[in-house]
This record gives C-alpha cells, sequence and structure tokens, in this order.
C-alpha cells in the first residue's frame, strides 16, 4: 500500500480514493503545479491534505472564507491531523502562538485568506517555514469570468515568483473554459497539469417547476421530507425573512440568512445550520460557499439563479456525502427582469446576459436536466440520466439528423463566427442588408431550413446546444461552435433525436417519493437513534455534528451494524482516530438499539397472539378489549397488524365497499400516507379511525 492510501484509511478511514485524486496527490508529490475541477462533494480538499500529510514541511491553503478555514480545521484535528488557520477572528496572542508553532513545524495545514496570504508580514513569515506546497482553494474567485469575481485574489500572483520551485494547486467546482485559462494565467501556474473530474452528480436529482403557489408547494415537498437539512436560496433579503417566518408559522424550524445581518448573527445562524439545531435556513446568495455540510439533503431556488455555473454551484451543497439529494428550482419570468436590472447596472453586461438567456433556456429545456449541465461545462452524456424532471415526464422525440445537419453545415460555412440569430436568417434566407453585404446569402446553406418558421429554429437551436453539439463563444460575440459530436453528426456517423415542439410539456411534475418497506422504517429508526447520539456528541464537544461521522459512514452503520472494533473500522469514514474517539459508543447505540427491538418484537408478538387466540374463539372485538382490559382501538390495531403479517382475520367485515373505495381514493390521492388523521380529515370527518386503519392494512397486503 502506497504512503497516499495509508494515510487514507489512517487519518480520513476511507479504503480507496475517488477518481483522479490519487492521480493528482501522485502529480503534487512529484512537484508540479495543478488545474484541479472536481464537482462540490467530490473530494477535492483530500487532493492537498493527503500530500500535506506525507511531505515535509507546511502546505498553506488560501480559503476565502473564515466560517470554511475552521470548519476545514476542526475536520483535520478531529482526524489527528495538526492543522491551524490565521485570520481576524484571532487575538494577537492567539496568532502569536499559532506562529510559534509553524516555526517549530508543528503545524501540517495553515489556513490563510487571500488578504493575509499577500500581507508583507505573512512573506516574511513564509520565509521562514518550509512551505512545501500552496492550495487555493475556490479558484474560481480569480478570474473575472468566474460566476464569484474577488479582486483580492488577483493579487496571488507574486506566489510563483517568490516561490518558484513550491508547487500551486488550484482547485474549484465551476470552471468553464475561459475561466480556466484565466486562473492559469493569473497565479503564473507552470506548465500546470489539469485534473477534470466529471461534473455529473448523479445523485442529485434535478426538478426545474412554475413559480407559482410556491410556499404550498414547499410546504408539500418539505411534508416528505422530515428531519431533513436544506436550504432555500431567495433573491433578496426580504424575501428570506418573509419566507421564513411563514414557514415557523406553519411549524417549520427555519431560519434566514443575508448580508445584512450582523457579523455575530449570520455566525450564530450558519453555526446553528451547521450543527443541525436549526435545519432549514432561507438565505442570499451570501450564504453556502463557508458550508462544509455533507448532510444537506436538499436545495430549493425560490427564484431563478442568475447563471448557470451559480445554480451548478449551489445545488452542490446538497448530497456532499454521495447520498440521495433533491434540487428544486422554482422558475418565473418576473425573476428574469430582476436581473436584468441588476446586469444593466453591471460591467461585463454582454456576458452576463448571455450566461442569464442559458439559465433560462435550461428551465424552459424539455430533455434531460443533466445533459445540458454536463454539456454547459463541455461533457457529453451519451444516455439521458432518469433522474430529474423531464426524464420522468418525456415528451415525444423524432429524428433531428437532418435539421440538426443543416445547421451544423451553416455554422461551418460562416466559420463559426455568428450568433444564434444571425445563423437562423441565414438558414431561412433571410434578405437583411447585412446579410447580403457580408455575402452570407452566397454559401450553400442559404435558405435551406426556410421550411421551418423562426421561432421553432430557436427551439430547435436551443435543444442542440443543450444537447452539446454546439457552444456558446461568449468572449467572441455569441458566435456559435461545433463540438466534435456535431462534426460526427455532419458526417453521417451520429443521429440526433430532438422533441417535437407539439409535444413540449408547459408544466413538469413533482413526483412523490416512494412509500417504504418495514425493513426501511427499521433503518430509518436506528439512523434517527444514531443521528442522535451524534448530535449529543456534537454538543458535548461543541464540534459540528458532520466532523464526527457522515450521514453516508451512519447509513453504511444502520446497514452492516458492526457490533466489535475490527466490524466498525471496516465503515467508511471510521478511521483509527474516529474509532478510539466514538466507536464504542456507536456500538453500543446499535447495541441497544437492536435489544430494544427485540424487545419490542416479543412484548408485541405476545400481546398481538393473545387477542388472536380470543379472535379465532369467536370473541367479538369489544369482548376481547372487556377481557384484555384495554380500549378496543387497541385490538382493532392488533388485528391489522396480525393480517399484515398473514394471520387468518377477515377485516372485510368491518367496513363496507363504498367505506373501503373512499378510503382506497383519499390513501391514493395523499400519496399513500398512514397517517389516519390526515386521511380522516381528507374525508370530511365522515369514517371512523379504526375503519381506516384497518382499510390500509387491507389495501397494502392486497395491492402487494
Amino acid at each position: 500500500m502506497s504512503a497516499a492510501s495509508n494515510a487514507l484509511k489512517k487519518y480520513f478511514g476511507y479504503d480507496k480514493f475517488r477518481p483522479l485524486q490519487e492521480k493528482v496527490i501522485n502529480s503534487i508529490l512529484q512537484g508540479n503545479d495543478a488545474l484541479v475541477i472536481m464537482p462540490t462533494g467530490g473530494g477535492k480538499s483530500i487532493c492537498y491534505q493527503i500530500p500535506a500529510i506525507i511531505m515535509e514541511g507546511v502546505t498553506i491553503v488560501v480559503s476565502p472564507l473564515i466560517a470554511l478555514m475552521k470548519d476545514q480545521v476542526e475536520g483535520l484535528r478531529a482526524n489527528g491531523v495538526s492543522a491551524d488557520y490565521l485570520n481576524s477572528s484571532q487575538t494577537s496572542g492567539e496568532q502569536a502562538e499559532i506562529i510559534e508553532k509553524l516555526i517549530a513545524g508543528q503545524i501540517k495545514l495553515l489556513y490563510v485568506s487571500p488578504e493575509k496570504l499577500v500581507s508583507q508580514d505573512f512573506y516574511y513569515l513564509m520565509l521562514q517555514l518550509k512551505v512545501n506546497l500552496f492550495a487555493v482553494d475556490e479558484a474560481h474567485c480569480i478570474s473575472v469570468w468566474g460566476h464569484d469575481f474577488r479582486p483580492e485574489y488577483t493579487k496571488m500572483a507574486y506566489l510563483k515568483k517568490q516561490f518558484p520551485h513550491v508547487p500551486i494547486v488550484a482547485l474549484t467546482a465551476t470552471a468553464d473554459n475561459l475561466t480556466q485559462k484565466d486562473i492559469v494565467s493569473q497565479l503564473n501556474l507552470a506548465d500546470p497539469e489539469r485534473f477534470i473530474s466529471s461534473f455529473d452528480r448523479p445523485n442529485l436529482s434535478l426538478t426545474v417547476a412554475p413559480g407559482r403557489d410556491k410556499f404550498k408547494s414547499i410546504l408539500g415537498f418539505l411534508r416528505q421530507r422530515p428531519h431533513q437539512s436544506g436550504i432555500i436560496y431567495c433573491l433578496s433579503r426580504k424575501a428570506t425573512e418573509g419566507l421564513a417566518e411563514k414557514l415557523r408559522n406553519a411549524g417549520v424550524n427555519a431560519a434566514y440568512y443575508h448580508a445584512g445581518l450582523s457579523a455575530d448573527e449570520r455566525a450564530k445562524r450558519q453555526e446553528d445550520f451547521i450543527n443541525d439545531e436549526v435545519p432549514i435556513i432561507c438565505a442570499t446568495i451570501a450564504f453556502g460557499m463557508g458550508i462544509d455540510k455533507s448532510n444537506v439533503r436538499w436545495v430549493i431556488h425560490y427564484n431563478l439563479p442568475r447563471n448557470i455555473e451559480s445554480y451548478y454551484q449551489e445545488i452542490g451543497r446538497a448530497g456532499r456525502d454521495g447520498l440521495k439529494a433533491d434540487t428544486l428550482l422554482f422558475y418565473s419570468f418576473s425573476d428574469v427582469i430582476v436581473h436584468r436590472k441588476f446586469i444593466d447596472e453591471s460591467k461585463l453586461k454582454e456576458v452576463s446576459h448571455a450566461k442569464l438567456e442559458r439559465i433560462q433556456q435550461f428551465c424552459d429545456a424539455q430533455i434531460c436536466r443533466r445533459k445540458i449541465l454536463l454539456s454547459y461545462f463541455g461533457e457529453h452524456l451519451e444516455e439521458d440520466c432518469g433522474n430529474c424532471d423531464v426524464c420522468k415526464n418525456p415528451s415525444q422525440l423524432f429524428d433531428g439528423t437532418i435539421i440538426a445537419q443543416k445547421a451544423f453545415s451553416a455554422v461551418v460555412r460562416l466559420k463559426e463566427q455568428v450568433a444564434a440569430g444571425t445563423l437562423i436568417d441565414v438558414l431561412r434566407g433571410s434578405s437583411r442588408q447585412d446579410i447580403i453585404s457580408k455575402g452570407y446569402n452566397q454559401i450553400k446553406t442559404y435558405g435551406a431550413g426556410k421550411d421551418i418558421a423562426h421561432q421553432d429554429w430557436q427551439q430547435y437551436l436551443l435543444q442542440l446546444l443543450n444537447l452539446g453539439y454546439i457552444t456558446v463563444a461568449y468572449d467572441h460575440g455569441n458566435a456559435l461552435r461545433l463540438t466534435e459530436q456535431a462534426k460526427e453528426v455532419l458526417f453521417g456517423e451520429r443521429l440526433v433525436k430532438l422533441v417535437h415542439l407539439a409535444s413540449m410539456k408547459s408544466e413538469p411534475v413533482i413526483k412523490p417519493i416512494e412509500k417504504k418497506t418495514s425493513k426501511q422504517i427499521d433503518r430509518e429508526g436506528l439512523f434517527e437513534a444514531l443521528r442522535k447520539l451524534r448530535l449529543q456528541i456534537s454538543r458535548d464537544e461543541n464540534i459540528p455534528p458532520y466532523l464526527i461521522f457522515s450521514d453516508a459512514t451512519l447509513h453504511e452503520m444502520t446497514q452492516d451494524k458492526p457490533t466489535s472494533e475490527f466490524e466498525m473500522k471496516l465503515i467508511s469514514g471510521v478511521g483509527v482516530r474516529k474509532y478510539q474517539l466514538y466507536g464504542e459508543l456507536f456500538i453500543n447505540e446499535i447495541l441497544n438499539f437492536q435489544q430494544s427491538k427485540n424487545r419490542e418484537a416479543k412484548k408485541s408478538g405476545e400481546s398481538f397472539y393473545k387477542t388472536y387466540e380470543y379472535y379465532k374463539q369467536g370473541f367479538s372485538v369489544d369482548e376481547i378489549a372487556s377481557i384484555r382490559k384495554v380500549n378496543p382501538v387497541t385490538i382493532y390495531s392488533h388485528l391489522a397488524s396480525l393480517y399484515e403479517k398473514g394471520a387468518d382475520v377477515d377485516l372485510y367485515e368491518f367496513f363496507s365497499s363504498r367505506e373501503l373505495e373512499q378510503i382506497e381514493n383519499a390513501f391514493r390521492s395523499l400519496n399513500y400516507t398512514e397517517n389516519i388523521k390526515e386521511l380522516y380529515m381528507y374525508m370530511g370527518e365522515e369514517i371512523e379511525y379504526y375503519k381506516i386503519r384497518l382499510a390500509i392494512s387491507y389495501l397494502k397486503v392486497t395491492s402487494s
């Protein structure tokens, strides 16, 4: 086993690296500069943390937010790695103590802000240290083409000049081609190796919904996801406050966050969210970059994001542990108008407007949304994902190869120098003056698409763009360029499927979650017990719960139920240090849960058996209740459970056919909920509770 693999298992508890991690680590260990683009949750931090552990000296990590530094350092310390940070939140005495440790070689990773890094005092400090690596996190902030440009990042260009032999690794989750070039140029990276991971996050479901009845939709969404942690992104501060208040009034534990709060208030709310004290946060985009919380289970965009990069970055905060997570975007044209107003008051108007148009096209699209996202970042997905609202409710497709070939041929003959509007005019044979003056009417494909309406061409080009056959050169007047896949289409090597415009759906459907099995319910019970233990430990130790164990690690524990040190150390995420600190506590919780379930099963089994004996002897429910000195409702519950377990019980004698039909309709209408009160209210309070309970058991067995 290599030194890198040993460190991964010892300090982080993982048996193997994720895709590209080991290649990045080996390149850094060989002294190379590197540009690393990995999706949020893809394991970027490991790429520089492992080399830092292995190499002699200290790694300097540049991080834009104090909260992010704090989380990273706490996480490393919890894993037994010596790490610290220097920032404005510390006293001069605290900083002096850290500097002393640095000079003594007692710190492996030091996190600093870009402002700190470029200060003269810090430069002189670095001259006294054995710096083995510079890691620039959130590197897209250095680029004016990026979605979160920060001027202070541009001052880091001096690193390569002053420390030419120290490798630099730049890391980000989102960077298109322009941003990648800018990062390399601004940091003066020396012939860097580029490691571009897949942008695909298959664990994230993608849904776009119309921007009306949003609050009602959100309540329905949350009802299906009890106890889950999530973020709702809003466009304005006022919206975050109003939405959080409405949620609290509806009984939902939610808070709001925006830049208008004081620093102390922001820190408190962020900490409450990280520590699972407040599971739901309504926030502006000021919230999120500093959040290293792995168990965010969903992200909702209450308003349209300003571009695809922002959208991708923000949904990436869900499901960082690799488990299933959901995303929902509400889309309305009123949000577009607000964004346009902001853009008109900013620099780079043309590029920003074009990028806003792309996120609009993403929302309007009738093809696989994951394909659109990936094609935007230059990645081609052959198959539909099956995990977005469009895939779950597909439109009708047809062979659009000839349409595509006409468009691609025109792009080539126009030397990839024109935008979509001009291309359509050429295809339709427009006699516009500039078309004639530039000689576009002389090319072979002039007028080749005059049988297709202008607005239909717009839709077809949008589909081809979203499918990854063409790209937009934002820095060259939004000119259309062909990808390699488009060239295959031109040469007849690939077919293109397009959506029939007449079959396009105006409203996507948000599917209900699947009904849970009893096995899933048991696992969720154990997960909840482990989650509560983790929360208690986090409160006692004043650290975020996910730094103890991630949700993914807890889920693996519920699956494998380890009851020994050997078994527990086989769980992904349980390293040597983590087992020493928490291993036995979690083993004991698993044992206690199993013993409790066994006792419950034995007790309920004995009670059910007594009820069943009386029932088989012909006693009525009221008679059995009287003999056993319990409420008749309890006996009905016993009979329902016995029926589900396969006992010979005739439930049909307790309700009429009409009542069963009513209950079945309500059961289906409410997404198969087993909440008796909810069903009772839905049916106008006409059918008794016990009949509803019995009918549900009957329906569950007869429909399975």
